[in-house]
C-alpha cells in the first residue's frame, strides 16, 4: 500500500510528504505482513513456525526436517485420533494420509482390522508414518494390515498396446492412466 495516493493531490508533488508516506508505507506493509503471518500461524493448516507447538500439544515427536505438508497431516491425523477409538476414527485418520477413501475390514475373531485403500489406486505416500499413527491410537490388542487397490489386467485390456505402451509397468498398475498422461 502507497500511503501518498491515499492523500489529496497537492501532496503529490511536495517532497518532504513523499518521503515521510514512503516511509511510513513501508512500515504499514511490514506490519500488515506481520499480522497475516501472524494469524497464519494460529491455523494448522497454514502454520510453520508454530509447527512444532502443536506437534508439542498432541505428543507428536518433533522432526523438522519433514515438509511442513507432511507434519501438517500427521497433526490433523493426531487431532481425528483423539479420543476413544472407533472404526470411523482409524477411517479417518487412514483418509487424512492417503487423500483417498479407505474401507476398514474388521475380523473381531482374530482380534484384527485390515485397513483397505478403495480410493487411491497403488500405495500411498506416508505409509511409515500412517503406520505409527495407526500404532499409537488403535488398541494394543488389535494387529492390523493395509490391502491396496492396483488397476488390474481386466481394466487395462480395454486400451490399446499403442495407448499402454506410453506408461511404464509401475505406472499401469499404480496410476490413473484414463486422462492420457503419465504423471
Amino acid at each position: 500500500m502507497e500511503l501518498i495516493e491515499l492523500l489529496p493531490y497537492y501532496y503529490q508533488d511536495n517532497e518532504t510528504m513523499k518521503e515521510l508516506q514512503s516511509i511510513l508505507s513501508t512500515k504499514v506493509n511490514v506490519l500488515a505482513a506481520d499480522q497475516n503471518t501472524t494469524i497464519d500461524q494460529n491455523f494448522i493448516n497454514t502454520a510453520t513456525g508454530l509447527l512444532s507447538r502443536y506437534e508439542k500439544i498432541f505428543g507428536l515427536s518433533i522432526d523438522v526436517s519433514k515438509s511442513n505438508q507432511f507434519r501438517r497431516e500427521r497433526i490433523r491425523a493426531k487431532i481425528a485420533g483423539t479420543g476413544t477409538t472407533t472404526k470411523q476414527m482409524i477411517e479417518n485418520v487412514a483418509r487424512s494420509y492417503s487423500n483417498g477413501e479407505v474401507q476398514i475390514i474388521e475380523d473381531n475373531a482374530n482380534s484384527r482390522f485390515t485397513i483397505k485403500f478403495i480410493g487411491t489406486i497403488g500405495i500411498p505416500a506416508n505409509m511409515a508414518d500412517l503406520t505409527l499413527t495407526i500404532e499409537e491410537i488403535k488398541p494394543a490388542h488389535l494387529s492390523f494390515s493395509f490391502e491396496y487397490t492396483y488397476n488390474t489386467h481386466g481394466m487395462l485390456k480395454a486400451y490399446t498396446h499403442g495407448y499402454l505402451k506410453q506408461f511404464t509397468h509401475k505406472q499401469l498398475r499404480e496410476s490413473d492412466i484414463t486422462n492420457g498422461t503419465n504423471s
